[in-house]
C-alpha cells in the first residue's frame, strides 16, 4: 500500500476527490452516492439531478474531457448522449 500523506487531513467539498466510479445513466435509478462533480469522457448532452433538486437538467454539448462540478444525485439516461461518465466524490 502506497504511503498516503494526506490520510489525516478532512474531506470537503473543495477537497480533491477521495473516490471515483463509473456512471451508468438510469432514469429509475439514483446514483450510489452524491458526487463532488462528473468528469464526461465522452462529450454530448447529459441529463442529471443535482443534489438539492427535484427537477432534472439538461446540460447541452459538453465537451469530452469536462469536468461538471455539481453535487450530482441521478444521472439519466433519457436525454443524455454523453458517454464513459465517472462520479468524483
Amino acid at each position: 500500500m502506497p504511503k498516503d500523506n494526506f490520510q489525516s487531513s478532512s474531506d470537503s467539498l473543495i477537497s480533491p476527490a477521495q473516490i471515483c466510479f463509473a456512471v451508468t445513466p438510469d432514469d429509475a435509478q439514483d446514483l450510489a452516492m452524491v458526487t463532488k462533480a462528473i468528469y464526461i469522457g465522452l462529450g454530448g448532452d447529459v441529463t442529471l439531478r443535482s443534489v438539492d433538486n427535484t427537477d432534472d437538467v439538461t446540460f447541452a454539448n459538453v465537451p469530452t474531457g469536462a469536468i461538471l462540478d455539481v453535487r450530482v444525485s441521478a444521472v439519466r439516461a433519457t436525454g443524455t448522449t454523453a458517454s464513459n461518465i465517472v462520479g468524483l466524490a
